[in-house]
């Protein structure tokens, strides 16, 4: 933090008061390494905050031993040096003068004073510093005389209650708390002074702004022996030009140290929360801000000028005052609209500063009497009080109020100058925080629409799912999982990834997506489906690869048909030991590769187990062996769970961990259930008549066995009508007839024709074609698919609330 002016050669005012000096200030944690280093140090060591901060403070600091003027030693030279503050082995307050060789500036005399500090924080040792040459004066007209560091309590001097006001300007920019904590120790452990005898002490203040007055230096002349006298005080002159110059430098310096400090990250809260912090204490004592809901909300650009409609929410509050004093009268999170004759809305509507440098009883009672059930009085009164507009693109997204208490130089135009810069400055970070949030929601929402919503419980299976967003910037990336119900009480799994991130990526998952539930609805082989995925992706052009597994499970078979293209294996977990094993599968090519061939493989399963899909996010981390990844989701996978949310979360929470993770993941989790032998029953039909009303009895009979009696008429007739349109259209002798009792009762009719019923329209007059519309009305679901061997017409009833069909149906 810029604690002073470029170098002077008059560090007191005119009656002696207070020492004012450029101060390096530094701030060493327990390991011994720089936590905080202000500009001030930067200037007088040479050595910039980033290079600084982190390095061990001994290679930095003047650590050398303790000299004298012209050699002699100094009568301070006993006292402890700064390495042993720093090593903690002196534990007490101590100042000093050490020299130190820097290159292309020659020998620097500095004082240095050094703070052991104690409580919760990671600060331990505050260190100020100062170079000498602001005295070099005195000693060159007295060189016996030597000005040294040293402690005092700050109430030994007039106007003490305002240096200890001041004493947040010694200190670099951190939280209101811990400087808190830092000055109550300071001003236990002694204020510092430049002790110019053994009994003249002058406090050492901070230069902020320009001074009313030029000072000057008091000189006394000093004899040898007893006689020592104060001759009339001389001034070493003080240009206004040069204060006026180091005033605007100082200034401009906190705006540069402010630039630096906001705008960290595009997260729309922290920005908040630096904007606000960096104006205390050093440029205020109470920052405010607040911000219209569109822009916290991230939606967008406001649209047209803010009134007293306009609601805004205070966001954030940074003081130095007791903690809790405006908890109650300004809480953070408030939503309030402005009321119009206060200076508040006048900032808002004109979109520039108002400056109020003193908040006179008077105007503190007319601006607190403007709101309702809230008295400001006790906050305001006696204030000097700045309101700065956050603008973008001359839209005032919000404003910044700034109080300094009684006592601090009060706001001037120069500090509105300087507001008016930091609120622009703050402005342009909000609104690219503000444009990343909104952009991220849109992004979100785009990912959010294209993920399904899987069925947690299928025929046979039970499934969970978890997705997790990507951590770098442009979070929307091409992971996706997806779930299909198929004929046979199949369910078809599958999950993939678009290689790269952002929109485009997404649109392409999509589309592939899409590609996929449409091919698996025709019954397509695992390789089948996989190869013509992989021609639809050429086609697109869009230079895309991507990796998909494709599994398809029957419950009745108790088996698994999978394809892989590129994408890392499958975890399957055996119930009957708790083993996990990848799955070893021929890998293939990704997606978009063209011209590879892919195999299906046939896996046996039992009731119980559990397959798991995920893509490679979730186990690949940068600098790591992805085998690494994939024996801890084995790992992970075979631990115990109640259910299969608990499963899915302990695999995240396992392999979810270290920070290592930047890409999204997708997660798919199906415990196989299967079929049990007595929940299906098969029949073959003949080609003949007399065969659909043996179908009607079959079908009745099996549901009075499986106690359904509720969807006995109704599964008779659709039944019925299916053996009817089979009977009309198969070309072998035989007709398959099958019941599956699971959640629902599933039906199928099989016979060997191709071409797929079709639901036609009819009118009162036809006799025939109303069967498809009978399955239709009575069905849950109902569909049709087709094999070179043949079709299968199926339809599912609700076996919780049966319908009960309507008399006279004509077919």
């Amino acid at each position: 933090m810029d604690l002073g002016v470029p170098p002077q050669r008059t560090p007191l005012t005119a009656d002696g008061t207070a020492g004012r000096l450029p101060l390096a200030v530094a701030v060493v944690d327990a390991e011994g390494l720089v936590s905080h280093w202000s500009s001030g140090a930067r200037r007088l060591f040479g050595i910039a905050r980033e290079e600084a901060v982190g390095c061990p403070a001994g290679e930095l600091l003047p650590v050398s031993g303790v000299l004298g003027v012209n050699g002699a030693p100094a009568r301070y030279d006993e006292g402890p040096a700064l390495d042993s503050s720093l090593s903690g082995d002196f534990p007490y307050p101590a100042s000093g003068r050490a020299r130190l060789d820097e290159p292309g500036r020659g020998r620097i005399d500095v004082l240095w004073w050094a703070y052991p500090l104690a409580g919760p924080g990671p600060a331990r040792l505050l260190v100020l510093a100062a170079d000498c040459a602001q005295l070099r004066d005195v000693e060159d007209d007295h060189p016996t005389r030597t000005v040294a560091p040293g402690f005092a309590l700050h109430t030994d001097f007039p106007g003490h209650a305002e240096l200890s006001a001041r004493l947040p300007e010694i200190l670099p920019n951190m939280s209101v708390q811990e400087a808190t904590r830092i000055v109550a120790q300071v001003l236990e452990l002694g204020y510092p002074v430049l002790e110019f005898s053994h009994h003249e002490r002058v406090p050492v203040t901070p230069d902020w702004g320009v001074p009313k007055r030029a000072g000057g230096l008091p000189v006394r002349e000093e004899r040898y022996g007893t006689d020592e006298r104060v001759v009339p005080q001389r001034t070493v002159p003080r240009p206004e030009l040069d204060l006026e110059y180091a005033a605007v430098r100082e200034r401009l310096e906190f705006l540069n140290e402010v630039s630096g400090r906001i705008g960290t990250s595009l997260d729309l809260e922290r920005t908040i929360r630096e904007v606000t912090s960096a104006a205390v204490p050093r440029f205020s004592d109470f920052a405010g801000t607040h911000l219209r809901a569109a822009v916290l909300a991230g939606e967008g650009f406001p649209d047209g000028p803010p009134d007293v409609t306009t609601i805004w929410h205070r966001v954030w509050v940074e003081h130095n005052d007791e903690p809790g004093r405006w908890d109650d009268t300004v809480p953070v999170g408030e939503a309030i609209a402005f009321p119009e004759h206060t200076p508040f809305f006048q900032c808002m509507v004109t979109g520039e500063p108002v400056i109020v440098p003193h908040v006179s009883e008077e105007l503190s009672n007319r601006i607190s009497g403007e709101f309702e059930k809230r008295d400001l009085r006790p906050l305001i009164t006696h204030r000097s009080l700045l309101i700065v507009p956050l603008k973008a693109r001359d839209v005032v997204l919000g404003f910044m109020v700034l109080m300094r208490r009684p006592g601090r130089e009060p706001f001037d135009d120069m500090d509105r100058t300087t507001g008016a810069e930091l609120a622009a400055r703050a402005g342009l970070v909000l609104d690219n925080a503000r444009m990343y949030t909104y952009q991220e929601n849109v992004a979100e929402t785009l990912q959010d629409s294209m993920l399904p919503n899987v069925e947690p419980r299928m025929a046979g299976c039970d499934i969970a799912t978890r997705y997790l967003p990507g951590t770098r910037l442009g979070r929307i990336g091409g992971d996706w999982f997806d779930s299909v119900k198929l004929p046979g009480s199949r369910t078809a799994l599958v999950v993939g990834d678009v290689m790269g991130h952002g929109l485009n990526s997404a649109a392409m998952m999509g589309q592939l997506r899409t590609a996929v539930l449409t091919m698996a609805t025709m019954e397509m082989p695992p390789a089948q489906l996989l190869r013509n995925l992989d021609d639809l992706a050429q086609r697109l052009g869009e230079q895309y690869l991507a990796t998909c597994l494709y599994a398809v499970y029957d419950p009745i078979a108790g088996e698994l048909q999978i394809a892989n293209a590129g994408h890392i294996p499958p975890v399957l977990v055996r119930a009957e030991d708790g083993r996990a094993e990848l799955l070893d599968l021929p890998t293939g090519a990704p997606i978009g590769v063209g011209g590879v061939a892919f195999e299906t493989a046939t896996v046996r399963v039992r009731p119980g187990d559990r397959l798991v899909l995920c893509t490679d996010g979730l186990v690949e981390v940068r600098g790591q062996d992805i085998g690494a990844g994939l024996a801890a989701l084995c790992a992970s996978a075979a631990h115990p769970a109640a259910s299969m949310d608990d499963a899915c979360d302990t695999i995240i929470r396992a392999l979810n961990t270290g920070g290592g993770r930047k890409d999204d993941v997708a997660l798919l989790m199906a415990r196989l259930n299967g079929i049990a032998d007595e929940d299906v029953a098969e029949w073959q039909l003949a080609l003949d008549p007399r065969e659909v009303s043996r179908a009607r009895r079959l079908v009745r009979g099996q549901l009075l066995d499986w106690e359904l009696p509720d969807a006995v008429e109704a599964a008779e007739l659709m039944v019925s009508e299916l053996v009817t349109n089979a009977f009309k259209h198969a070309r072998t002798h035989h007709i398959g007839l099958r019941l599956v009792r699971t959640g629902a009762l599933l039906c199928e009719v099989t016979d060997d024709e191709p071409a797929p019923a079709s639901l036609l329209g009819v009118t009162d007059s036809d006799e025939f074609g109303r069967g498809l519309m009978v399955v239709s009305s009575l069905a849950r679901e109902w569909g049709t698919s087709g094999t070179a061997r043949g079709k299968t017409v199926w339809f599912e009833l609700a076996l919780s609330r049966v319908p009960r069909p309507r008399p006279n149906h004509r077919r």
